[in-house]
């Protein structure tokens, strides 16, 4: 895992079922990740009041800055029909913009109403790493309700070192085969030797094929990039909404920039407060919170391969602990044209891949038949290569690689050692026993980072911003509901909303009381009321 485990997706209902995954926030997850956290509160309300606190830049705009604030976009077609593309110009080190620029992707589709349009509207998915072009294409821009697409420009802009922008190189599919394969619980020197080499080739990979780029890809450098696109599209202020890691993006423009603050939703909040270790073991909790929902519904199901119908969530957790350990023994057959088998790793992938969405339980319910039952492992190697953005052609998409860019330079790393792994596994598997040595061990990843990280934990007040409007999820997995109310705690003019349910973010999965509460806020302003909860 990683370091900010932001999750990860908010979903693209466009995609088929087995790549639904793949379209918005990636904070958290299993094997060679980067990042994880957990839901426990009153960690993250002590980690809050003593983190510092983020300042606010300037109100003016740097003359060095200027020819990035005064440029013009040239729009183009994107290929995809309504869409429109262009291509914006930011300094690569903002603390010396004469330096070199980096180019990235925007995307747009116009207003489709008659009325009044509201300005613009930026949709960012998570991640870090989802791409922000492809979920408005391919989402937010077709499926975001009708009366708000009506107001509003629909944009969107890939973040430095992701997709279309720049984005970090590290691995090549083969290499990232055997990087997502490698064993994540070692049971001895020699694995545990296995799984710190993959950590440091793919750090190795990174920092030789985009080294200059890893040092300016915090979240700081992409919030900057945002208030440059929102002076360039012409608005005073900055109208968004961020699901998962672009929470943490959003919450870090408010405070860079309260004064520029329009309407702001952020949905699967992130507690900046929060040092990568509390994270990792607080989402590590998260996942489990989901995994006790999915199995009580599991058991009520005769379908349920984990167990009997009216199986104790305990005795269904016990029997996929079981599978796993057979898993790392004698990885499973699933037909696929590489040769890979499902390995204890892929597996586990593939089970925390759906666990972000209740949607997603009957799929893994019958994945996970398949696979115990008939010794095939194709329906969980699907779920898992959903989660990386694996095609069948054996070639990733950059996520991975900007997760970890983003990770490992906006927190120093979890642990130190694999010593110190170790020591944590105790408190890791208290919080989690199916998933907890997976992902402590997963958060060694950023500590063979080529870049030392340049953030610490800290408070996001924003003082004087706009009401800012934070949602969270009782039961999320990747963002627990504690970093929802930490983080409503420490912004000024922050206002809870609550849904009170199971998977990773609210906004447009279902419930009409959470859809109307953020349509009403986004059109005329006016936040929910205090304390508003929703199912």
């Amino acid at each position: 895992m990683h370091t900010r485990r932001t999750i990860r997706r908010t979903r693209t209902r466009t995609r088929t079922r087995t790549n639904a995954l793949a379209a918005a926030a990636l904070l958290s997850t299993a094997a060679l990740l980067v990042s994880a956290c957990s839901s426990s509160g009153s960690a993250s309300a002590s980690a809050s009041a003593g983190a510092a606190q983020l300042a606010a830049l300037p109100r003016s705009t740097p003359s060095a800055l200027a020819p990035y604030y005064d440029q013009k976009l040239s729009w183009r077609s994107c290929g995809v029909p309504g869409f429109q593309c262009a291509t914006m110009k930011a300094p690569l080190d903002y603390a010396k913009p004469g330096a070199g620029d980096v180019r990235l992707a925007v995307a747009r589709k116009k207003a489709t109403g008659k009325a009044k349009p509201l300005g613009s509207l930026l949709v960012n998915p998570g991640g870090p790493g989802g791409s922000a072009v492809d979920y408005l294409q391919q989402y937010a821009g077709i499926g975001y309700p009708s009366e708000v697409r009506a107001r509003y420009d629909m944009i969107a802009m890939d973040p430095r070192g992701v997709a279309r922008s720049e984005p970090v190189e590290c691995l090549d599919g083969p290499q990232m085969d055997a990087y997502t394969e490698t064993d994540v619980t070692p049971d001895d020197q020699r694995e545990t030797d296995e799984l710190v080499g993959e950590y440091k080739k793919f750090a190795e990979a990174c920092g030789a094929h985009s080294a200059q780029l890893l040092r300016h890809v915090s979240t700081a450098d992409s919030a900057r990039d945002m208030d440059i696109l929102r002076a360039v599209l012409g608005d005073q202020k900055l109208n968004y909404v961020g699901a998962s890691y672009g929470t943490f993006l959003g919450a870090t423009y408010a405070g860079l920039f309260p004064g520029r603050v329009g309407r702001m939703v952020l949905d699967g909040a992130m507690d900046p407060s929060l040092s990568a270790r509390q994270m990792n073991l607080e989402q590590t909790a998260g996942f489990e919170t989901a995994f006790q929902s999915f199995a009580k519904d599991c058991a009520k199901r005769t379908d349920c391969p984990l167990g009997a119908k009216g199986s104790t969530p305990t005795q269904i957790a016990d029997n996929l602990s079981t599978f796993f350990r057979k898993l790392d023994a004698h990885p499973v057959p699933t037909g696929d044209a590489d040769g890979r088998k499902l390995t204890e790793s892929l597996g586990t992938t593939g089970v925390i891949a759906a666990m972000y969405d209740q949607a997603e339980w009957e799929q893994l319910r019958e994945a996970l038949h398949a696979a115990m039952k008939e010794n095939d492992g194709a329906g969980l190697l699907a779920l898992s290569d959903s989660y990386y953005e694996r095609d069948s052609d054996g070639r990733y998409s950059n996520l991975m690689f900007a997760n970890a860019a983003v990770n490992c330079l906006d927190l120093p790393p979890a642990f130190n050692s694999p010593e110190q792994v170790e020591k944590a596994l105790p408190e890791f598997e208290k919080a989690s026993p199916v998933f907890g040595a997976n992902l402590a061990w997963a958060s060694l990843n950023c500590t063979y980072w080529p870049v030392r990280a340049t953030g610490e934990p800290h408070r996001i007040e924003a003082k004087g911003a706009a009401p800012i409007v934070v949602v969270g999820t009782t039961r999320d997995p990747a963002t627990p509901y504690p970093w929802a109310q930490s983080l409503a705690g420490q912004l000024t003019s922050a206002r809870l909303l609550t849904y009170v349910g199971d998977g990773h973010t609210a906004y447009g999965r279902g419930s009409a009381c959470i859809d109307s509460a953020i349509n009403t806020y986004l059109l005329k302003g006016t936040p929910p009321a205090k304390g508003k909860r929703c199912s």
